[in-house]
């Protein structure tokens, strides 16, 4: 059984929590982030620790006091540090640009794939076959890198396609000769 909602956050040094409501918005040198939290979780600010409390031990809040602590702790170390993910295309021919707001993939298909970037999201083309993703919104950033991803998922024959940096593809051995 995680423990995790009962960790305190320490806030670094020019970060700034606020609650109004159930919206807490954190401030810091990279940014501002806000989100909703749910009326079943209470956080307090004392001095530059945050803690949570929950209102009952049904499963619901049980699960909801970690969930939050997580997000408003990805909250702080998005504003503080940033998040980044980075994509590796792999194939013959397969290739990534960014013009103004559009990433263009050429991967495979008859015709290049476009994809509008998100206002909070930063992207980066250092050479051809990869892709730099960033922004301090860690949600933001995950779901535009699986959006990337999903264009061309990688196959486990060749090991073609979009994948992160690190990702590990199991391969299948194909068929076997007589």
């Amino acid at each position: 059984m995680s423990r995790i909602g009962y960790k305190e956050i320490d806030l670094p040094a020019g970060v700034e929590v606020s609650q109004e409501g159930n919206v807490v918005t954190v401030k810091g040198p990279k940014g501002t982030l806000s989100r909703e939290i749910s009326p079943l979780i209470t956080m307090s600010v004392e001095g530059n620790v945050v803690k949570f409390e929950r209102s009952g031990e049904d499963n619901k809040v049980r699960a909801l006091h970690g969930t939050t602590r997580a997000n408003v702790n990805n909250m702080v170390e998005g504003v503080v540090n940033g998040f980044k993910k980075t994509l590796k295309l792999v194939g013959v021919g397969y290739r990534a640009q960014f013009k103004g707001d559009k990433l263009i993939l050429t991967v495979g298909y008859s015709n290049p794939v476009e994809m509008t970037k998100p206002a909070e999201v930063e992207i980066a083309v250092p050479d051809n076959t990869t892709i730099e993703i960033s922004g301090i919104d860690k949600q933001e950033v995950g779901d535009f890198a699986a959006e990337v991803r999903a264009v061309r998922s990688p196959e486990p024959y060749k090991g073609k396609g979009i994948r992160y940096e690190n990702e590990h593809i199991v391969r299948n051995e194909g068929k076997t000769g007589k």
